[in-house]
């Protein structure tokens, strides 16, 4: 039996994050992948000549007080990456191009132009502000939401003024936040906002509340930045520094039971065994009930969402020969009709970098990938080749590629989700956002009240690559409160 101080599943972004914070305090982790290589959903694969993202195309987190530089600053470890210039793209139904400048009074400018002066200007300013509060506390309240009360001492020593006033954002929705500013009226801004919301908050604006909404409306006045040969080159990194402190991962074995014994966590997957002190699941919530026995853990069922309320995706990935050049990576097309198979409103492409010549083997060539929503995956079969044709029919509408120039092409739907990575029906993105659930109420890190955590975009703060990597983070801050004495 192998052994271990932490042994953690999977290597998502928030399972990574947790790996090299407590690789760094000295202890020796281990971790178990069910697949052949890093990331989970934050990584890339080669197929028939092209470098391909699996699942997340946008980097956000870098710079000075975001979650995924904190981690970088920790372990001192830096990853090129090339700032972009736009953040993305909007193209409306109208046919008209919004585009959303990382510059405020820029972006507030281009929105009145677009979607009329009124009211605009005060919306924004006050949704960066919210957002620019978060941003500036994600790493402030790092024992939240708590579930202890040593958690709650650790908030109150960390309280400020501002985190009291914006308290109030988390009662009232994106919604209330239109109708103050009349905008609940204009629909073409309306539905900008819905679907803008879906890339980050999983939901449209009457369920997303305004301190997690404004934040994602505002991802875009951030930096956002692009890794040459896929995201699978910010994960690596990560691998080789867990490595060099006397790290491991185990390739191509899924765990299939968790149960404790004399303190002690004994994991078995279908080839061998471990054990170690303290155990970190980087895999949905809803997958790892499913391996406890322990009572503590399976009584958080009650809390778990079903797939009814989750979300897949059905995503294309296209190799092709650029008849134009880009001027923006990131694209969001609002569809005149609803995608069949789907019902998404809107897709989402993330081209490759014309300067990255590493995403294809011949020269010249680029990359697309495609995302778009897929409701209730448990219960929803779609016919691939119908979703394919009607997107390939939008994407030469809006002179995105000439069909002829396509050279390879390939799609996924939820099943193939659960066998890249074992999420539970294939969903992914985490827990939407839903008005009812408030973020002190979302999941906490920790599991079974022991020595068991959990990260990944089913807990607090939730999905994107900035949540996970806080997820991570605050497992590791947690871990630290419970047994400081015992780490040290």
């Amino acid at each position: 039996m192998k052994k271990s101080d932490v042994l953690i599943i999977g290597t998502g972004m928030g399972a990574l994050t947790s790996a090299v914070l407590l690789a760094n305090k000295g202890l020796k982790v281990r971790i178990i992948e069910q697949n052949w290589q890093p990331g989970g959903c934050t990584t890339s694969y080669w197929r028939k000549g092209y470098v391909f993202e699996a699942g997340a195309t946008t980097l956000v987190g870098l710079g000075e007080g975001m979650p995924l530089q904190y981690v970088l600053d920790t372990i001192g470890l830096n990853i090129p990456a090339r700032k972009l210039e736009l953040s993305m793209q909007v193209h409306l139904k109208s046919g008209e191009v919004v585009n959303r400048y990382e510059d405020l009074n820029r972006w507030i400018d281009e929105a009145e132009r677009v979607f009329g002066n009124k009211g605009q200007r005060q919306f924004w300013n006050e949704c960066f502000a919210i957002s620019d509060f978060v941003w500036k506390n994600s790493l402030a309240q790092l024992a939240f939401p708590p579930s202890k009360p040593k958690d709650l001492i650790q908030a109150i020593k960390s309280v400020s003024w501002s985190q009291v006033a914006n308290l109030k954002y988390s009662f009232i929705s994106v919604e209330a936040l239109l109708r103050k500013y009349n905008l609940h009226k204009n629909e073409s801004f309306v539905q900008f906002v819905n679907e803008q919301l879906l890339i980050t908050a999983q939901n449209h604006m009457q369920e997303v509340n305004a301190l997690f909404g404004a934040t994602a409306l505002c991802y875009t006045c951030y930096p956002n930045y692009y890794i040459d040969g896929g995201l699978l080159n910010l994960v690596t990194p990560l691998v080789e520094y867990l490595e060099s402190k006397g790290g491991e991962v185990v390739y191509r074995q899924a765990v299939t039971s968790i149960q404790k014994s004399n303190n002690k966590y004994l994991i078995s997957t279908s080839k061998e065994e471990f054990e170690a002190e303290y155990l970190v699941s980087g895999i949905p919530i809803n997958n790892t009930i499913d391996l406890f026995e322990d009572e503590k853990v399976i009584k958080l069922s009650s809390k778990l969402m079903q797939s009814k309320e989750l979300n897949s995706a059905f995503q294309m990935g296209i190799g092709f020969v650029p008849h134009k050049d880009f001027d923006c990576l990131h694209h969001q097309i609002h569809l005149p009709d609803l995608l069949p198979e789907t019902g998404s409103a809107s897709f989402f492409i993330s081209l490759s970098h014309a300067k990255d010549n590493s995403r294809a083997d011949e020269p010249g060539h680029m990359v697309m990938s495609i995302s778009t929503h897929s409701p209730d995956p448990e219960n929803h079969i779609i016919d691939n080749q119908k979703v394919e044709e009607a997107i390939i029919k939008e994407l030469v509408k809006n002179d995105f590629l000439l069909e002829e120039n396509i050279r390879f092409m390939h799609s996924s739907s939820p099943k193939s989700w659960v066998k890249w990575t074992g999420r539970k029906w294939g969903f992914v993105g985490g827990y939407p956002q839903y008005l009812k659930i408030k973020p002190w109420q979302m999941l906490d890190a920790r599991l079974d009240g022991h020595k068991a955590y959990q990260v990944g975009d089913t807990v607090y703060p939730g999905q994107g690559i900035p949540g996970v990597t806080l997820s991570g983070i605050i497992a590791v801050e947690k871990m630290m409160l419970d047994w400081e004495s015992n780490l040290n």
